[in-house]
Order: C-alpha cells, then sequence, then structure tokens
C-alpha cells in the first residue's frame, strides 16, 4: 500500500504552485501584492499540513523511493521558514529593481518542492529528480533579470557547471545500480554491507557521486560557480541561494553518505577530508581580498562548508548531528546577513560593497548591533550560535580521532574572523559616505531584528537546538 499522507506536504505544495502559477497570469503589475500574499500563505498552509502529518518513526512509501520521518520533518520546517524569511526581505527590493513578478515566487516555490523532495529522498532516483528540480529553478532565477548581462553571465556559468556535476553523479548512481542492482538507499547500505559488496567498481561510482555532492555544496575544488552566482544574481536571489538550498545539499549528504553508503565510510572518508582542508583553506584566505560584500559572503560560505563536512567526516551519530546543527545555524546566519543588504539597499543602489556599510553605527545604532551580531555568529564569537556550531564539529571530530583536522579548522576559523572583523571596522570606526536614512517596511525590519537576535538567544541556550537534532535523527 502506497501511503500518500507521508507525502501530503509535497502534495499540498505543489497542487499549491499550479493554483498560484494560473491566479498570477491573470493578475495586472499593481496587484503582484496578491500574488506575494498567496505565496506567503502557500507557505503557511504547507508548514500546517507537514504538522499533521507528522510522524514519530520512519515511514517508508511509494514502493521505498520515499522516506518520512523526524528528521525530515525539522528540516522541512526550517526550509519553509526560510523562504519565507526570503520571501519578506526581497518584497521591496524586488518592486524598486523592477523584478516584482510571480516568476520569482513561483520558482522559489517550486525549488522548495525540490529541496523537500531531498530531504524526504528513500533512492538515488527520487534524490536526483528532487536535485533537478531544485537546480532547474535556481538556473531560472539567477536569469530573473533579463536586463542584466552579468545576471545573464551568471546563469550560463551555473547552468553548464550545473550540468556537468549533474551528469556526473547521474553516471556513479549508474554505476553503483550496475553493481548493487537497487537504487534503494536501505537495499544499497544492505548489499554494499553484504562480504565482497565492495568492488572497484562501486569505489569508482562514489567517487563520480562525491563530486556531486561537493558540487551541491559548493566545496573546493567545485566551487567555481558560487562566487559568480552569488554577485551576479539580483540580491533576493543570493538570499535564496545562500540559504534554502544548503539544507538540500546537507540532506543529500546525509541520505546518499551517511544512510545508502554508510558501509563505504573509510572510502569517502578521505575524499571529505581533502574537500574540507581545501574549502577551508580557499574559503577563508580568498575571502580577504573582496571588496564586494556578496563574493565575500560566497567565500564565506565555501569556509562554512568544510565544517559542515567535517560532522560528516567524523562518521559518527555525534558528528552527524553537528553537521545539521551547524546547517541549521548557517543558514540562519545566512538569511539575516543578506537580509541585512537588502535592508541598506534602495531603488537605484544595491548595498553589496563593503565601503557602503560605513558608518553605518551613525546612521543606525540598532542595526549596526544586528550586523555585528550576525557577524560574529559567522566568525565563531561566543556566546553567539556560531560558535557552538563550531564547537560541537569540532568536538566530534576530536571523538573521532581526528585532532589535527579539528586543530587546521580551529586554526582556519581565526583566519577568516579577520574579514568579518574587517566589516565590523568599517560601521563603528569610519565614517558614513551615504547620509540617506534606512526606508526598509516596519515588518522587514521586525523581523530581520529577530533573526538577529535569535543567533544570540539560540547561542546563549545551545542545548535547545542540539536537543532537537539529537531527538529527531
Amino acid at each position: 500500500m502506497i501511503d500518500y499522507s507521508a507525502a501530503a506536504p509535497e502534495i499540498f505544495l505543489a497542487v499549491a504552485i499550479c493554483a498560484l502559477l494560473l491566479v498570477d497570469v491573470y493578475l495586472r503589475d499593481d496587484q503582484r501584492g496578491i500574488t506575494y500574499l498567496l505565496a506567503m500563505a502557500t507557505l503557511a498552509g504547507t508548514a500546517v499540513v507537514s504538522a499533521y502529518f507528522s510522524v514519530d518513526r520512519t515511514v517508508v512509501t511509494f514502493f521505498g523511493s520515499f522516506v518520512a520521518d523526524p528528521a525530515s520533518g525539522a528540516l522541512k520546517m526550517l526550509a519553509y521558514l526560510i523562504v519565507a524569511l526570503v520571501f519578506l526581505y526581497s518584497r521591496d527590493h524586488l518592486k524598486n529593481s523592477g523584478l516584482f513578478h510571480g516568476e520569482f515566487f513561483v520558482l522559489s516555490l517550486f525549488g522548495l518542492l525540490g529541496v523537500m523532495v531531498m530531504i524526504s529522498a528513500g533512492s538515488m532516483l527520487t534524490m536526483f529528480l528532487g536535485l533537478e528540480l531544485l537546480a532547474l529553478s535556481q538556473y531560472a532565477l539567477v536569469a530573473l533579470n533579463r536586463d542584466s548581462a552579468v545576471a545573464a553571465e551568471s546563469a550560463m556559468k551555473y547552468f553548464v557547471l550545473g550540468a556537468i556535476a549533474s551528469g556526473t553523479l547521474l553516471y556513479g548512481i549508474s554505476l553503483l545500480y550496475g553493481v548493487t542492482g537497487t537504487l534503494e538507499f536501505a537495499a544499497l547500505a544492505d548489499r554494499l554491507s553484504a562480504p565482497g559488496g565492495i568492488t572497484l567498481p562501486a569505489t569508482l561510482g562514489l567517487a563520480f557521486v562525491i563530486v556531486g555532492v561537493a558540487f551541491k555544496f559548493g566545496a573546493v575544488p567545485f566551487h567555481m560557480w558560487l562566487p559568480d552566482v552569488y554577485q551576479g544574481a539580483p540580491t533576493p536571489v543570493t538570499l535564496y541561494i545562500g540559504s534554502a538550498p544548503k539544507i538540500a545539499a546537507f540532506a543529500l549528504a546525509w541520505r546518499v553518505l551517511s544512510e545508502a553508503l554508510g558501509p563505504m565510510h573509510g572510502g569517502w572518508q578521505g575524499m571529505l577530508v581533502v574537500l574540507c582542508v581545501l574549502s577551508l583553506a580557499i574559503g577563508n584566505v580568498v575571502a580577504i581580498a573582496q571588496a564586494n560584500l556578496k563574493r565575500m559572503l560566497a567565500y564565506s560560505t565555501i569556509s562554512h562548508v568544510g565544517f559542515i563536512l567535517m560532522g560528516f567526516i567524523a562518521g559518527t551519530r555525534d558528528g552527524l548531528q553537528a553537521a545539521m546543527y551547524y546547517t541549521i545555524a548557517y543558514v540562519l546566519m545566512s538569511a539575516a546577513a543578506f537580509g541585512m543588504i537588502l535592508l541598506l539597499s534602495r531603488k537605484g543602489f544595491e548595498a553589496e560593497r563593503l565601503e557602503d556599510f560605513k558608518g553605518l553605527n551613525q546612521r543606525s545604532p540598532w542595526f549596526a548591533l544586528m550586523m555585528l551580531m550576525i557577524m560574529f555568529s559567522l566568525a565563531g564569537v561566543p556566546p553567539l550560535i556560531g560558535f557552538y556550531a563550531k564547537l560541537f564539529v569540532l568536538g566530534s571530530l576530536v571523538d573521532a580521532g581526528l585532532v589535527w583536522l579539528a586543530a587546521y579548522g580551529v586554526l582556519l576559523a581565526v583566519v577568516g574572523a579577520f574579514y568579518y572583523l574587517r566589516l565590523v571596522w568599517f560601521m563603528y570606526f569610519t565614517d558614513p559616505v551615504d547620509q540617506t536614512p534606512l526606508a526598509a517596511a516596519a515588518e522587514m525590519r521586525w523581523v530581520l531584528s529577530a533573526n538577529a537576535l535569535a543567533l544570540l538567544v539560540l547561542g546563549i541556550f545551545p542545548g535547545v537546538l542540539l536537543d532537537l537534532c539529537s531527538r529527531v535523527l
């Protein structure tokens, strides 16, 4: 029997997207606010359906291709929250830049549907379908501003490199299928655990799969697309790409590496160590040279990916929980950071350079404090959530006996603190070059403040989020 209730949130969201698409066709440009409200209502409705059909055990349906469990429910709720923040933060900026179209909301929701499918994937085929649904939505979003040659160039780079990565992942999946005769994660783990299950073709397939996983994370050396896309895409799109898909990347690594290819941990651990070491080094060092804030945050993302991979490298339950904790912390920090860029932007002006934050404390002491907390959290300064995210990941490495990698992570975290503190110095110790008052809507100010303060509250009470990760995994 197929249990349709397990996939009720995905079904509801797919139907709601189609309805939203039809309604948007008949709206005039001055009525796009209705599309925004319907998109927010869609997210709220999907969250209600998810809560109503939540499960306290693992439910496998659709012939083993779909899994509903407490961890997938928690990650989906986080995805709804992040996409809602994206819509709220982006509304005024989209209006000012002439991009307040239904396509942004519809494509973002289609991408969210891909994230949800990846989170609940029970087989390689389902995972790949969710991945492509998310990727195709992102390609179109990056090129949303059709009048921008930079955005078009970024979209083409993303599309070409993404197509290569998808082909590589699909080839790896085909090799694993040829060796094991199955695409289901549970069956894959069983057959690879059997005597003689890990063969040379299986290891080759694993290497191709790792390439696909690394590309979705943006890990070095598969990071080439990330800085260009972050800088070239409209800031609302950068906000979306820098937050929600990171949840999908964690789900991809969790389902594929930990659940399906767990018996091959000895094989993929070394590959992830190389990705981790390179990502921490290049991400932190190159970010120092950036003058564009969006590009700096792109290289910052690469360095944070290295920390997330550390949890998987540990190969323990505590390591997986630490990786999930770090992912949740990072998407909250990333949403707040790009939200601050949107807050300072206005019609005809993008606050995407470090110099644009000069003297922010004189213009708005409150939001200078909020940005300070965001930067300190990204740098890993206690008692903010970013500190505990790094602490838990490094602790899992030490427990696994990888002390040298933990020490390397600490060293590069210190290097990375420089470019975050440089922005704080601009805000507090330089004179403003722009005296224009902040003109963001009241709801954005309130929600962005709550987002930044949540980084402090969750850091003061780290056990709340850690207990959640421990309970659902």
